[in-house]
């Protein structure tokens, strides 16, 4: 499914540059581009990074 039309970016890519090291929508956009362009889905990705956080601190504990 994609989250970034104007990117042309998928889910799987958000969870990868999260799971990366991407913490916010801005870092996110620098690693895979999505959000980069009319903004309607950073509240997306904002969420993608939410739950992305307890697994992350699974992981690294």
């Amino acid at each position: 499914m994609f989250v970034c039309i104007c990117a042309r970016v998928r889910e799987c890519e958000v969870r990868d540059a999260i799971r990366f090291g991407a913490r916010c929508e801005e870092s996110v956009g620098d690693a895979c581009g999505a959000g980069t362009g009319c903004g309607s889905c950073l509240d997306r990705i904002a969420d993608l990074i939410s739950e992305e956080q307890p697994a992350l601190a699974t992981l690294s504990a």
